[in-house]
């Protein structure tokens, strides 16, 4: 993928949400399909903001509901959020 983002952007890749809950029921692809808000790190840009963040391509991180804009690139989904978009480094 070629896609660098600029100044204190991030490039993430959204997981996909667990398919069932812990008692057991089985969710539908339409609850899966909205609100990911967990992601992947693909690219990072070089703003000042974003590398004090201290973040790493690989990392997952969680992300605004509402953040970032969608596209598609090569067939796969991605967002494209900015630095106050990312709430958390899941460890």
């Amino acid at each position: 993928m070629n896609l660098k983002p600029l100044g204190d952007r991030v490039v993430v890749k959204a997981l996909p949400k667990k398919e069932t809950t812990k008692s057991g029921i089985i969710l539908p692809d339409t609850v899966n399909e909205k609100n990911k808000q967990e992601g992947e790190i693909i690219a990072i840009g070089t703003g000042e903001k974003v590398i004090a963040l201290k973040l790493s391509v690989g990392q997952k991180v969680v992300f605004s509901e509402y953040g970032g804009s969608e596209i598609k690139v090569e067939g796969q989904e991605y967002k494209i959020l900015g630095h106050d978009d990312l709430l958390a480094v899941i460890e």
